[in-house]
């Protein structure tokens, strides 16, 4: 009975965010107020443990504030990149003669560039490539759909490309040979499924990349696209040789840009650099999806507190004691709740010595809390990027993608169960 409350209250705040368009109230605002107010819930339950709660808020909420840097960091480079028509030499250059083609390269390059950056950051880059190559929304929705599963996918099977394989890969149940041996192909599988689904669903679909503003500007636009590519994936590297937290090597990277791109203007006179200056892509950045984001993780970081997901992760693995029952179970869970919490339950609660490193269970972990987060939009920070970012509803990704979601992850599954 002690977890009634706050998982009504959990629910609700998760029913307002499905039907946003129905109650006409934005995502941010349910989801900030489901977060903190499961939060205050908790302050009110024992006055006396205000510092101790304190204490928690803090934690979770230093976590919290990196993501949303992290996010700020990646959206501001994107729109940089953007700003200066970088993305507009892919379009230019690439010769694709079908929409089929067109699906394969798209869903391929979000694949490897998630294991090289992370499923957040890739997710960001794509869609605005995404944007670039069909500008109509209608179809663009479903690929924008493509990119959050493949994201996801990509970050499945390597040791830096996703929180809960870095999490396993850093607590030593992991190593970075057996992650990527193990699981690239059922990863794939994850992937590939739902591509070639999209890809025959809108064969006859009209290629008409957009190629408006290829070729103006070249300079700058070469030099803006790959400093700024660069600099995203100097991010895990910087983050790999200097340990330090994730947000502060994307800032960093930031700060490179900002720089760059004052010098790449610095003759111009100050009324016409004011249009290219960071602080005017920052204020093209989605904010309320930030705040959403927010929002979400306040609310899950509030179940995780009361014990509420640790209890959940206990009551299944003492229900379902086979690794690839309670293996995919969890990434099904993880479509609500956030995976990195129940992958943090699953370590605390499986000895080493009876699954030591690179057992199955871990492995398998790893794939299915990574990838099943795409059966729902807001089940992932790839989704909720892309809900931000292309206005996609709840319900409508819950009507067409989440069905495609499902195939990938069951394809994964059945391809690690074979191998």
């Amino acid at each position: 009975m002690e977890f009634f409350l706050p998982v009504a209250i959990f629910i609700l705040g998760y029913s307002a965010i499905a039907f946003e368009h129905n109650i006409k109230t934005d995502k941010a605002a349910s989801a900030l107020i489901t977060g903190i107010g499961l939060w205050l819930l908790i302050f009110l339950k024992d006055p006396g443990l205000a510092d101790q709660n304190l204490e928690k808020v803090g934690h979770h909420m230093a976590e919290i504030a990196g993501i949303a840097f992290f996010l700020l960091g990646a959206m501001t480079i994107v729109e940089l990149i953007d700003t200066h028509k970088g993305f507009d030499l892919i379009s230019g250059k690439l010769k694709i003669n079908s929409f089929f083609q067109m699906t394969m390269v798209l869903s391929l390059t979000t694949f490897f560039l998630s294991a090289l950056l992370d499923n957040l950051t890739t997710t960001i880059v794509m869609i605005s490539i995404a944007r670039k190559w069909v500008p109509e929304v209608r179809v663009r929705s479903w690929l924008v759909g493509l990119i959050v599963i493949t994201a996801n996918a990509g970050g499945a099977w390597s040791p830096l490309g996703d929180v809960t394989t870095t999490m396993l890969w850093v607590g030593g149940q992991i190593s970075s040979k057996a992650i990527i041996s193990e699981t690239f192909f059922p990863s794939l599988a994850v992937a590939a499924m739902p591509a070639l689904i999209i890809g025959w669903k809108f064969r006859n679909e009209k290629v008409s990349i957009s190629r408006a503003g290829a070729g103006e500007n070249t300079r700058n636009s070469t030099a803006a696209f790959i400093v700024g590519v660069s600099l995203l994936l100097f991010v895990p590297f910087l983050k790999s040789v200097s340990h330090m937290p994730p947000f502060l090597c994307m800032l960093f990277s930031l700060g490179l840009m900002w720089v760059f791109t004052s010098f790449l203007h610095f003759k111009k006179d100050p009324e016409e650099r004011k249009s290219w200056e960071p602080s005017q892509a920052l204020q093209r950045i989605d904010t309320p999806s930030i705040l959403f984001f927010v929002g979400i993780l306040l609310a899950v970081s509030a179940l995780e507190s009361l014990e509420i997901l640790q209890h959940t992760a206990s009551s299944l693995m003492a229900i379902f004691p086979d690794y690839a029952q309670i293996g995919t179970i969890l990434g099904l869970i993880s479509a609500i709740i956030d995976n990195v919490p129940l992958v943090a339950a699953a370590q605390g609660m499986f000895s080493m010595d009876i699954y030591p490193k690179d057992d199955p269970l871990w492995l398998f972990l790893a794939l299915t809390t990574g990838t099943g987060g795409s059966a729902i939009i807001i089940g992932s920070a790839a989704g909720v990027a892309a809900m931000g970012l292309e206005k996609i509803t709840f319900s409508w990704y819950l009507k067409k993608i989440s069905l495609l979601a499902l195939l990938g992850y069951f394809a994964g599954i059945l391809v690690f169960l074979i191998m």
